[in-house]
C-alpha cells in the first residue's frame, strides 16, 4: 500500500505515490500560471519562458541588436538566481535537520510577490525607472517557484516549465496507445505509468486555470491581485515552517526539564 507522507516531512525525496508531493505540485503550477499571467500584463513578457529568453538573446546577438540581448542575459541570470537562492534555502534546512526549508522559500517568495505588486504599481507612473527591477525581480521569483516542487521531487515535478510537462505528456501517450505483439521475446512489454499521466495533466491544467485566473485578477484588480496571491503562497509555505518552530521548542523545553531534573538529583 502506498504510503503517503505529510506535508511537514517532505525533504527532497519525494515520489509519485506522495499525495501532499501532487497537491503542492498542482497549487504551485497554478500560482505559476497566476504570476506569469499578471508578469506578462506588467512587462509584456513571460517570464518563466527560459526557452524564448535564450533564443531572443541568440537572435538579438545575432542581428546586433546587443543592448536587447545584454537585457535578456539579465533577465536569465536573475531566474538562475532565484533558483540558486531557493536551493540553498532547502539544502541548508536539511543540513541543520529542518523540514521547512521551502515553507521558508514560500514565504520569502510571498514577500516579494508583494514588492512586485508594489512596483507594478509604480509602472503606471514611471514606467521607464520600474520596469528594469520589475522585470528582473519576476525572473528571480519565477527561478524560487520552479526550483521548491523540483528539488522536493527529485526532477519529477516542475511547477513553471510546461515544455517539459507536455513532452512527458506525450510520452505516457505514447506508451498508452503503444500495442504490444505477443510472442516469445526477452524485451519487457511497454507499460504507460498512468499516475504519472494524471499528475502531468493535472500540473498542465492547474498553470492553464492559474493563467485564467490571475490575467482576470490583474486586469479587474490590478497589481493590488498580489496580494491574494501571496497570502496563499505564504499560508502554503508557513505550515512546515510553524512544524519546525514546534519541534524545536519542544526539543528546548526538554532539554530544560532534564537540566533542572539533573539538578534536583546533584542537590539530593
Amino acid at each position: 500500500m502506498a504510503r503517503h507522507i505529510h506535508i511537514t516531512r517532505l525533504l527532497d525525496r519525494g515520489r509519485f505515490n506522495d499525495r501532499v508531493l501532487r497537491q503542492l505540485g498542482w497549487a504551485m503550477a497554478f500560482i505559476a500560471g497566476a504570476i506569469n499571467a499578471g508578469g506578462f500584463l506588467a512587462v509584456h513578457r513571460y517570464t518563466s519562458h527560459i526557452s524564448g529568453i535564450v533564443s531572443g538573446m541568440a537572435d538579438a546577438w545575432a542581428t546586433g541588436e546587443i543592448r536587447l540581448a545584454l537585457s535578456l542575459l539579465v533577465m536569465l541570470c536573475c531566474f538562475v538566481g532565484g533558483a540558486m537562492h531557493s536551493t540553498w534555502l532547502i539544502l541548508w534546512a536539511r543540513r541543520q535537520r529542518l523540514r521547512g526549508g521551502y515553507g521558508v522559500s514560500m514565504m520569502e517568495e510571498a514577500l516579494l510577490l508583494l514588492v512586485f505588486g508594489l512596483l507594478g504599481a509604480g509602472l503606471s507612473l514611471h514606467k521607464g525607472l520600474f520596469t528594469p527591477p520589475t522585470v528582473m525581480l519576476l525572473c528571480f521569483i519565477m527561478g524560487m517557484h520552479n526550483t521548491i516542487v523540483t528539488k522536493l521531487s527529485g526532477g519529477l515535478l516542475r511547477s513553471t516549465h510546461m515544455t517539459g510537462i507536455a513532452t512527458d505528456l506525450g510520452i505516457e501517450l505514447a506508451k498508452m496507445s503503444y500495442y504490444n505483439r505477443e510472442g516469445r521475446t526477452r524485451v519487457a512489454a511497454v507499460r504507460s505509468n498512468r499516475t504519472k499521466f494524471r499528475i502531468y495533466g493535472l500540473i498542465l491544467l492547474s498553470f492553464f486555470l492559474g493563467g485564467v485566473v490571475g490575467a482576470l485578477g490583474f486586469k479587474h484588480l490590478g497589481f493590488g491581485f498580489t496580494l491574494p496571491l501571496a497570502l496563499f503562497l505564504f499560508l502554503l509555505g508557513l505550515r512546515p515552517a510553524w512544524y519546525d518552530v514546534k519541534l524545536r521548542w519542544r526539543w528546548w523545553r526538554s532539554r530544560q526539564f532534564a537540566r533542572r531534573m539533573n539538578t534536583v538529583e546533584q542537590g539530593g
